[in-house]
């Protein structure tokens, strides 16, 4: 992380690891995983609402937040892979 002079910052290139996932209700969404061993194929669980649903990762990516496929302050994790 960069640091302006006056105290802000310039610019954060912390890698996160991005997961589609498609629901069986047929809902998709972006996640951020906190294991970096998960893979396109996994079974997982993730928030959907006020509860939690079993899902499908469809894709993974590897960004920063100045990448990242949707914003990181709006996004959610996985709570586990199953």
């Amino acid at each position: 992380m960069i640091h302006s002079l006056s105290g802000g910052i310039i610019a954060d290139y912390e890698n996160l690891i991005y997961v589609f996932v498609a629901f069986e209700s047929g809902e998709k969404a972006w996640y951020i995983s906190p294991f970096p061993q998960i893979n396109e194929g996994d079974c997982v669980l993730a928030p959907l609402g006020r509860t939690s649903a079993k899902g499908r990762v469809t894709r993974v990516e590897n960004v920063t937040k100045q990448t990242a496929p949707y914003p990181v302050n709006r996004a959610r994790e996985i709570e586990g892979i199953l």
